[in-house]
């Protein structure tokens, strides 16, 4: 995953409706290897690499990402499409684009 899309998503993080928050979104990216973002309590982390007990995995390409994050996908419909494939806790996948709401 370019550090470009990483660091948008950073930009566009939405402390507010992280608060209280602790959760792990671990990336699997099909072009780009393993990303995860650590959500505690309204702050962000971004790492690299693989987390030992994510709430929820997503496997996607990073275009897919973007696409969501762009509102140009419905990640839904990426998710019944296969484009998105989520283990873990789904529903938490729901709250990423009200975590980094669109320019």
């Amino acid at each position: 995953m370019s550090s470009n899309t990483l660091e948008k998503l950073q930009s566009r993080f939405n402390p507010e409706a992280a608060k209280g928050m602790n959760e792990v979104f671990q990336f699997h990216f099909s072009d780009a290897g393993s990303h995860y973002l650590d959500i505690q309590d309204g702050t962000l982390g971004v790492h690299e690499g693989e987390h030992d007990d994510p709430s929820v995995s997503l496997s996607m390409s990073t275009d897919t990402l973007k696409g969501i994050m762009n509102g140009d996908i419905n990640g839904m419909t990426a998710f019944m499409t296969g484009k998105l494939k989520a283990t873990g806790n789904v529903m938490l996948a729901t709250k990423l684009t009200s975590l980094f709401p669109g320019q």
